[in-house]
């Protein structure tokens, strides 16, 4: 019963601890600081692959592993699950070599509804080494059992803020970020065959080319709703994906694939100077799945930064002439 519990969003919230399974997101909790409370095995030889200073802070239940089978997520359950405190990012101890490889690259998730796209988004940003993750009002929790299947271990590779108002994502983000926001709408694209793009190019309106106001709409008679929504939309100086735009420090938004963007999101990018990054698709083709897209822009962006500090690095090597 408690491990049922334990899987609803009422449970995490109301009580502040966060369902685990399985060793190697157990280990990476443990040695990232996160405080067990309850462990539940069904052979000893489970916990020798764990920190034993840690885990003689929680109760230990040994239980069979019929039951484990049933209460767990997995296809192949591993006979171990977790309740642990509700990690806090300010308190964690991240990875060394994630730390050292840390850029000053941060992703901003707008209206990321789907479990598995949060989570193998949020596997992308540990991978391309973002400094941070802010996850807005809107999207799903992201110690939903789901997302923590998808996200691979990332929940305690870097530092991730949840459940931000917009207001408040700018005293998260580091002095001087400009934000940008992803994008699938070519620049070069006629008005007239332009759609609102879904996914992380949909930001309730799309540009018909590099100067089309964003407040451009679909044929289709939308809701008065949209209608107004759309008229506050602010235009974005657009860029492709490629070409260059990180510049330190830099946050990218993506949003989901059914409400996409807000205008929050891209209200924000506005008053930091940023873009709209357009990842370019074969005309015909739907936008990219938003955990793709937030790859492919990040990664993009870690190339940019690494190659900017390159170039500062080379030119501070440069001998002075006399």
């Amino acid at each position: 019963k408690v491990v049922t519990i334990a899987k609803s969003k009422k449970f995490r919230d109301n009580h502040g601890k966060v369902l685990l399974e399985g060793h190697r997101l157990i280990k990476d909790a443990l040695e990232a600081g996160a405080v067990p409370q309850t462990l539940f095995f069904s052979t000893v030889g489970h916990l020798k692959e764990l920190p034993e200073a840690e885990i003689k802070r929680a109760s230990l239940i040994k239980v069979k592993f019929e039951d484990i089978k049933i209460w767990s997520d997995l296809v192949t359950p591993q006979g171990l699950l977790g309740i642990f405190s509700k990690p806090d990012h300010a308190k964690m101890s991240y990875p060394t070599a994630q730390l050292t490889n840390s850029l000053p690259l941060l992703l901003i998730c707008d209206n990321i509804r789907d479990p598995g796209n949060l989570g193998t988004i949020l596997r992308s940003a540990a991978g391309a080494g973002c400094e941070k993750v802010l996850i807005t009002k809107g999207c799903v929790d992201p110690w939903e059992p789901k997302v923590l299947r998808a996200g691979m271990g990332a929940h305690f590779r870097l530092p991730i803020v949840a459940n931000l108002d917009w207001e408040s994502v700018p005293s998260n983000l580091p002095a001087g970020t400009q934000v940008c926001v992803a994008d699938n709408k070519d620049p070069g694209a006629p008005a007239e065959t332009t759609s609102v793009p879904r996914g992380a190019g949909r930001a309730g309106s799309a540009p018909g080319s590099a100067k089309a106001p964003v407040k451009s709409r679909p044929e289709a008679a939308p809701e008065h709703e949209d209608e107004e929504e759309a008229a506050d939309v602010p235009e974005l100086a657009t860029r492709c994906y490629y070409e260059d735009w990180a510049r330190t420090p830099v946050a990218v938004v993506v949003g989901g694939e059914t409400h996409g963007l807000s205008a929050d999101a891209l209200h924000l990018a506005a008053s930091t100077g940023g873009k709209r990054l357009v990842i370019p698709v074969v005309p015909g083709v739907d936008s990219l799945n938003a955990a793709i897209a937030a790859a492919i822009v990040l990664f993009e962006g870690k190339r940019q930064l690494l190659r900017r500090h390159k170039q500062e690095d080379d030119r501070q090597k440069v001998p002075v002439a006399g």
